[in-house]
């Protein structure tokens, strides 16, 4: 039987944090639950008692970070599963958005991965490995989506943040694994968001976005995706991505193909820029 592990997660105190929270511990692990409003999870810390270690935490503070991986180390031991989940998602064009707004989404939902993954890696590296969990979006891989540039583009970061990271703690033993879901029935579109003035001359692209709400096909269930992140992290061989939900799947395949097919039909013209290749070359036929 797999001996219990310590799981520290951050944004927990809903939606798919809490989930985790909860499905970590119906396995039987311990949980270091960190949250801007930690008096959320009462009810689970009095249910799970010493299992459950309950922080207040702002992950774009570096020092509270830091504080707060010390008093969970201390607490536990060890941490196995790092799970960067904080982060909220607001909506404006990119063109009449706040500048400040923007960065101020960047600073959680970028740095604040940042800031805890890089925290982690000398407890990681000394106690001869672990597993980071980058909570993203199936956005984060197909993009496109008008009015969240900010949440689109931090996810795009965290993506080859992660990638580089996986290549530079992998002879620690530390693994890292991206959760990339599409839409779940969570508060993320709900009080967690604010929506900005939208122009009118944005009603087709960004109103259209919003009328549609949640986006395409049923929503996910974070109970469900919460106990399938579980099952996987305790897996010897968790993949390096994990896309969650049907929409996540359909896209992501489609994205895929689209873009196979348009490297192979650009890929005389790529390969000409090299010294000593045939050129010029002639461009792929317009579309009619």
């Amino acid at each position: 039987m797999r001996q219990a592990q310590t799981w520290f997660i951050t944004g927990s105190s809903r939606g798919l944090g809490r989930a985790l929270v909860q499905a970590a511990l119906d396995a039987g692990d311990r949980v270091v639950a960190t949250a801007r409003r930690p008096e959320r999870l009462a009810g689970l810390v009095e249910s799970h008692g010493d299992r459950l270690l309950a922080l207040d935490l702002d992950v774009t503070d570096p020092g509270a970070v830091q504080a707060a991986v010390k008093d969970a180390a201390a607490r536990f031991g060890r941490l196995d599963v790092v799970v960067n989940n904080a982060g909220y998602t607001n909506v404006a064009p990119i063109e009449t958005g706040d500048d400040q707004d923007f960065r101020t989404q960047f600073e959680t939902n970028f740095w604040g991965v940042y800031n805890v993954s890089r925290t982690v890696i000398p407890l990681l590296r000394a106690q001869g490995g672990g597993l980071i969990v980058q909570i993203s979006s199936a956005r984060g891989r197909v993009g496109g989506v008008p009015g969240v540039a900010s949440y689109q583009a931090a996810k795009f970061a965290v993506d080859g943040f992660s990638r580089a990271l996986a290549a530079e703690t992998a002879p620690f033993g530390v693994g890292v694994l991206t959760v990339e879901p599409s839409y779940f029935a969570t508060d993320a579109n709900g009080s967690s968001m604010t929506v900005h003035d939208i122009p009118a001359d944005y009603d087709p692209t960004i109103g259209a976005m919003l009328k549609r709400g949640g986006g395409p096909g049923p929503a996910g269930d974070p109970a469900r995706a919460a106990e399938i992140v579980v099952r996987v992290v305790k897996r010897g061989d968790p993949p390096t991505h994990l896309l969650l939900g049907a929409n996540a799947v359909d896209m992501s395949l489609d994205y895929s193909r689209r873009q196979i097919a348009e490297a192979t039909a650009w890929e005389d013209v790529s390969r000409s820029a090299v010294i000593g290749a045939p050129y010029p070359p002639a461009l792929p036929a317009d579309e009619a």
